[in-house]
């Protein structure tokens, strides 16, 4: 029985951290198994807003060693880079032929970027979201894993799919938003203001590179209070997000005694943190180190890029087969 087609993708931009890790790759490792797995790092949609590609080819060698010592197995999927498959430029100019200036226009993400860098409003940033569908299309996948950021774009893939289909014949299948699962875990940031991030507050972010000094530093550091003063508190969010981390990293009577003793307001932060520092070392010290090991073996990057890039385009191809056969490009 053939397997679904699952494809997601992560910019070569910042460094993978903590939400990363919990909101994504656990469950990419998950989806290895039970799906036909295509991952690829976004080399060229960086370009749409880090026009300074010196240190592009290490950023991307990063994200793919880093993918790998979270566990995914390039044995078991695409792990592929997106400029080393041409099809997906190919596609990408059919279907900017279906997407139209107003809608491209409209969507939040180039709002937005537009209003961040007013002197870099690129062609290639309106059309994002013509390369993005370009990028599921071409392996003809059906399940996407996408953050809420990303649903928009999504959408505007299926409508893209839907008029090539109404256009030319039936090619493409109506890609769907996946989530592994019902666990979805949102890890904010340690001074308790949005997410963590890749680029903005670095100090309040745990990165899969940070050595363990950084990590006890940034976790000592982290935003608390006084205390509660009522037993049974509700936590404020900054509070709570402390006791996710525990979770997700400590065993589970250390967890459950600092939830006690939050609920019967004895809690010692500083106790806590300094439990949290170690147990959260001891979790990301393993990631960090493999992820070093094969970053500095270039012959071994080598092997898995090239590996990946042969999956992907066999792919590929075989949709680009059908999409000049629809259209009539097979001359």
């Amino acid at each position: 029985m053939n397997k679904e087609v699952v494809l997601s993708g992560i910019r070569p931009t910042g460094f993978l951290h903590l939400g990363n890790y919990f909101g994504a790759m656990r469950n990419y490792v998950r989806m290895q198994d039970n799906f036909n797995c295509y991952f690829f790092v976004a080399n060229w949609h960086s370009l749409t807003t880090h026009p300074d590609t010196k240190e592009l080819q290490n950023s991307v060698h990063r994200v793919i060693a880093e993918n790998i010592a979270c566990g995914l197995n390039p044995d078991k999927v695409a792990l592929y880079v997106q400029s080393d498959v041409p099809e997906i430029a190919e596609l990408y100019l059919y279907l900017s032929m279906l997407a139209y200036k107003g809608e491209l226009e409209k969507t939040t993400t180039f709002k937005d970027k537009a209003r961040l860098q007013p002197d870099n409003i690129n062609a290639g940033l309106l059309t994002y979201p013509v390369l993005m569908a370009s990028d599921i299309l071409v392996h003809r996948a059906v399940k996407v894993p996408v953050g809420k950021d990303q649903e928009q774009h999504l959408e505007m893939a299926r409508n893209f799919a839907e008029r090539f289909n109404y256009r030319y014949g039936p090619v493409f299948p109506t890609p769907q938003a996946f989530n592994f699962g019902n666990e979805l875990i949102k890890i904010m940031s340690l001074d308790g203001n949005g997410k963590m991030s890749k680029s903005e507050n670095q100090m309040a972010t745990l990165y899969l590179a940070d050595d363990n000094d950084i990590i006890r530093k940034k976790i000592m550091k982290a935003k608390t209070d006084s205390g509660p003063t009522t037993s049974n508190s509700i936590k404020p969010d900054y509070i709570e997000n402390l006791f996710t981390l525990m979770k997700l990293v400590s065993n589970e009577d250390v967890y459950t005694k600092f939830n006690e003793d939050f609920n019967n307001c004895i809690i010692r932060y500083g106790d806590m943190k300094k439990q949290l520092a170690e147990d959260m070392v001891a979790f990301i010290s393993p990631i960090r180190e493999k992820a070093a090991d094969i970053q500095s073996n270039k012959e071994l990057l080598t092997t898995i890029i090239h590996q990946g890039k042969e999956k992907a385009r066999y792919s590929a191809s075989a949709t680009l087969t059908e999409v000049r056969k629809s259209i009539g490009m097979n001359y």
